[in-house]
């Protein structure tokens, strides 16, 4: 009766220091803060937004009329190749000739099938919405890692944009097919997974070709990590897909299919763009006003193209680092872990952490701590308190969040992409998916204040939600966009300025140190003739 008493005591004893030291740890106003303000909380806010999210788009669904728009087209179009028709020219619906390339015939044919014929339009609603939740925790998972955007923002941006929610789950539009791969192939590059990535790309434009907005700075990427020979190697690759999936229609129509899928020339109807609203139909549909706007396309990649190859160099480096310091962090991690299974867990923790900061040598010293502060500026964040290397050890491993470096490769493409929207010769209300998730991470990579980022998403948001446009909503578009633009060519042109700053110092130091070390040989080569004199 006693041992079981004692037993109990000891349970409850237990339960009461979990319960105390969750309470500490979780139940306060600091993590509170950490959870809203602190990047490095993406991935548990992360969590939260998904659940969020499905209940959301389940609401919607359920309550929310289902608009018809494309995808009763999109059945007709499918159902005649489905029935053996691949002459680009004739397949065609309610809405006009298809448009698209093959791969959105062969996922919309996909979808055809699952839903009976396209009659079964909730359950399409519920793939959708499938959809949205996958490619936010792919958005999401690039957020976690870069640590650039406060979790609050995330938030607020998820669940405040009434049009996005619209385009997927309301209107099944092709656009969130094709953003799916892009995201998918962005994650799979920055966790190098080469193959794979551009396969996913490729894919993408394969269901719509804005895709190709994202090219310029994939090209770069591309020779930056892999170097000529094997760029060449993955543009096979998504040549490869292009060919595989048009294979049926470049056999048969080839002049039908390419004219149809990629018609670069296709002229937009005025009444549907969301950003050019503001001008004459005539002046729209000039082709003096698309050359200009090609122009300016042109003269803004080129503005872009050194500090976009400066930002993949230094992302480059830091992976590289990255496989020197790991296997280092590895081992002292097993240390630490093999030191707290002893009785001495204090004293031989804090051994094990001395003797392996033997291991690292200065110059890698200095660099975590560069690499650690350099991030932290970036993310507009200040420098976490100090925790004794006690506390430290007993808490968490050691650890530097390289994933930290996916700034530098995620900003160029995100650039790239909105120089193409900016210059865009007509936006219709479902391209808003093109550019909305990385909208965040643009505003955040300029230098203006929290209000004004703020304020810039509210306006793009409130643009994207007057239907229809009018002149004064396209032309505060307009100013949002060129606002946003100038803020980037500003931060990232600081940027770059600070590291040819920094680059011409190191070389005025090794050519000091140059100087310093031929002045004492040749004082010692003197020293030494008179000497034998």
């Amino acid at each position: 009766m006693a041992l079981n008493r004692a037993a109990n005591n000891k349970h409850s004893s237990n339960s009461e220091s979990f319960i105390l030291q969750f309470y500490r740890q979780f139940i306060n106003f600091e993590y509170v803060k950490f959870l809203i303000f602190d990047p490095a909380s993406s991935a548990i806010i992360t969590i939260f937004i998904l659940l969020v999210e499905l209940v959301l788009n389940v609401f919607v669904v359920e309550q929310v009329p289902y608009t018809e728009i494309d995808w009763k087209a999109y059945m007709q179009e499918c159902e005649g190749f489905l029935n053996g028709t691949t002459n680009y020219a004739l397949l065609k619906g309610d809405t006009g000739p298809l448009v698209y390339p093959a791969g959105f015939l062969y996922i919309y044919s996909a979808l055809y099938y699952v839903t009976g014929r396209g009659q079964n339009i909730r359950l399409a609603q519920y793939i959708f919405g499938l959809i949205y939740l996958l490619q936010m925790w792919l958005v999401l998972r690039l957020y976690s890692k870069s640590r650039k955007v406060p979790p609050y923002v995330l938030v607020i941006s998820a669940f405040t944009s009434y049009r996005i929610h619209s385009i997927y789950v309301l209107r099944l539009f092709n656009d969130p097919m094709a953003i799916l791969f892009l995201y998918v192939s962005l994650n799979l590059f920055v966790d190098r997974y080469w193959f794979w990535g551009s396969i996913c790309f490729s894919l993408g434009v394969s269901i719509k070709m804005n895709i190709l907005l994202f090219a310029p700075a994939l090209f770069l990427f591309y020779i930056i990590n892999l170097g000529w020979l094997k760029t060449i190697q993955q543009l096979f690759v998504c040549a490869a897909v292009q060919l595989t999936l048009g294979a049926p229609f470049i056999l048969t129509y080839p002049i039908e299919y390419l004219k149809g899928s990629f018609n670069l020339g296709r002229v937009f109807d005025h009444k549907w763009t969301v950003n050019y609203r503001f001008l004459p139909k005539e002046t729209f549909e000039s082709k003096y006003f698309h050359l200009a706007l090609l122009a300016v396309h042109l003269i803004l990649l080129y503005v872009f193209a050194k500090p976009t190859m400066t930002y993949f160099q230094n992302y480059v480096r830091l992976r590289e680092l990255e496989t020197q310091f790991q296997p280092q962090l590895d081992k002292q991690n097993e240390r630490i872990k093999q030191s707290r299974s002893k009785k001495n867990k204090k004293s031989r923790s804090n051994k094990q952490q001395l003797e392996s900061k033997e291991e690292l040598t200065r110059d890698q010293e200095a660099f975590i701590k560069t690499f650690e502060k350099s991030l932290q500026r970036t993310s507009g964040l200040k420098e976490h308190e100090k925790i004794d290397t006690e506390e430290r050890l007993a808490q968490q491993n050691l650890a530097i969040h390289f994933d930290q470096c996916t700034q530098l490769a995620l900003l160029p493409f995100f650039i790239s992409n909105f120089i193409g929207i900016v210059c865009a010769r007509s936006l219709h209300y479902q391209f808003y998916v093109w550019y909305f998730h990385s909208l965040p991470y643009l505003a955040w990579s300029t230098p203006y204040s929290l209000g004004t980022r703020c304020l810039l998403l509210g306006l793009i948001e409130f643009c994207w939600n007057t239907y229809p446009s009018t002149n004064f909503s396209s032309v505060i578009l307009h100013l949002c966009h060129v606002v946003l633009l100038l803020g980037l060519i500003y931060n990232v042109r600081k940027t770059l300025y600070q590291s040819n700053i920094q680059q011409r110092q190191k070389a005025e130091k090794a050519n000091e140190s140059s100087n310093a070390n031929q002045l004492n040989g040749s004082f010692f080569f003197e020293k030494a003739k008179l000497k034998s004199n």
